[in-house]
């Protein structure tokens, strides 16, 4: 079982503090926030740590579904950075949201996914041409976000020749039950738990998600990809690490 911790955890801390924490538990991946606070990477220092390497491109301020071209191409120049960062540092992958539906959108639902879908053809492209594995992520239940229907994503994904990154704790928060979580275009997990009504990034067991019915079901499909621990401290990597060590 390959085990990574986000730095989502240690958001607040400096990067070389954050990656001595995830390396000193024996860690071996890191994915690494590519936006505000840390935007740009010292290389060398990424470099010095025994650590391999993922990248969670920008969400903050980014929808790569804006309906404004503006906002769109600006939003795409970001992610084209974190995948021209992946390519720097041999990362094993790039996670990207797949986009927002604006308050005076929601009528509109079907105009966001074709423009998200011409976007992540888009950006599937350029990855490919870079020999970079870019997924997007399935969202959890809130009234903005795209793609919470995981069968949809797949479709979508399929089409397109591209990887997914399964977030089971927010494929939970969407009513998702166990049995339809697995997909063959899953090359990326995040993990973390919650108790169905927030997507609330709990360690893993503390919340009430079937975590070793789906994490088997991975297993026995001999899923090869990294169990990537995102959750919001360091005590909480820390029992994550413990459960996945201690059930599996």
């Amino acid at each position: 079982m390959k085990i990574g911790a986000s730095t989502l955890a240690t958001f607040n801390n400096s990067l070389d503090s954050s990656l001595e924490f995830i390396e000193g538990l024996g860690i071996k991946y890191a994915e690494l926030l590519h936006q505000y606070p840390t935007e740009t990477f010292d290389l060398d220092l990424l470099n010095s740590y025994n650590l391999e390497y993922t990248i969670h491109a920008p969400f903050m301020d980014v929808n790569i579904a804006a309906l404004g071209s503006k906002s769109r191409a600006s939003s795409m120049e970001q992610i084209r950075d974190s995948i021209d960062l992946a390519n720097e540092i041999d990362a094993k992958v790039v996670v990207v949201h797949p986009g927002l539906i604006p308050f005076l959108a929601r009528e509109m639902p079907e105009e966001i996914y074709k423009v998200a879908n011409n976007s992540i053809k888009e950006l599937g492209k350029y990855s490919k041409d870079l020999g970079v594995n870019t997924t997007i992520e399935n969202m959890p239940a809130f009234e903005s976000m795209i793609y919470q229907d995981m069968t949809r994503l797949n479709e979508t994904l399929e089409e397109f020749e591209m990887g997914m990154t399964f977030d089971i704790g927010h494929a939970h928060h969407s009513g998702i039950s166990p049995d339809e979580m697995y997909f063959d275009s899953i090359k990326h997990i995040h993990a973390h738990d919650n108790m169905g009504d927030d997507d609330s990034h709990l360690p893993l067991g503390e919340g009430n998600i079937q975590l070793n019915d789906i994490i088997n079901t991975f297993e026995k499909k001999n899923y090869d990809g990294i169990y990537m621990i995102e959750v919001n401290d360091k005590d909480s990597i820390k029992k994550s690490l413990k459960y996945l060590k201690n059930n599996f």
